[in-house]
């Protein structure tokens, strides 16, 4: 599997947030997003089927 790079712009205040979250759950910011991509998926997929 390829690992792509990808930017994105986030406001300061929602990006001190994720920071705080991830320093709570003892994870750094890159695998938290991922995290949270993941969720997105599974849940999209969860009501429209499988993403092939």
């Amino acid at each position: 599997m390829a690992v792509k790079r990808y930017s994105i712009r986030i406001e300061e205040e929602l990006l001190n947030k994720l920071h705080f979250v991830t320093d709570y759950e003892g994870r750094s910011l890159n695998h938290q997003i991922l995290i949270l991509i993941r969720h997105c998926v599974e849940q999209y997929e969860k009501q429209h089927g499988k993403i092939e």
